[in-house]
């Protein structure tokens, strides 16, 4: 079964999170109203609401790093990560978890960066060679 993902969540302002999605990321917009907008994120619906942004920590152990818990992500072909890892760096983005490999040499070998939109909610980008290692262990 082939589908697609569907995520809504709280920002604080809709025209700094156009602003991030739209533009820096690259998310194409979708349908609006003054308190909500949707992205195409990378292939699924994220529909994002005014209001307050839910809490997080850094609670996730991933490796040798503590990741913000919850967040939301996508995994991308290994081409397509660089390229948004680039942009990204050349933006100035202030990382949560700066773009590296990890499982080096390891079944589930996998680029990864964690960063934060502009009302906190935290992100992950997993970059794979090849989609059929995303579940291997």
């Amino acid at each position: 079964m082939k589908s697609l993902f569907h995520l809504a969540y709280h920002v604080k302002d809709l025209n700094k999170s156009r602003s991030f999605y739209g533009d820096l990321l690259g998310c194409k917009e979708g349908r609006s109203t003054d308190t909500w907008v949707d992205f195409d994120f990378f292939g699924h619906q994220i529909s994002l609401h005014l209001g307050e942004p839910f809490e997080t920590a850094n609670t996730g152990k991933v490796g040798d790093h503590m990741v913000p818990m919850p967040h939301l992500g996508v995994v991308l072909q290994m081409d397509d990560w660089q390229g948004l890892a680039d942009r990204l760096l050349a933006s100035g983005m202030e990382f949560v978890l700066k773009p590296q490999t990890r499982f080096e040499g390891e079944p589930g070998e996998q680029a990864t960066m964690f960063f934060l939109d502009p009302s906190g909610n935290p992100i992950e980008v997993k970059g794979f060679k090849d989609f059929d290692s995303l579940y291997a262990s």
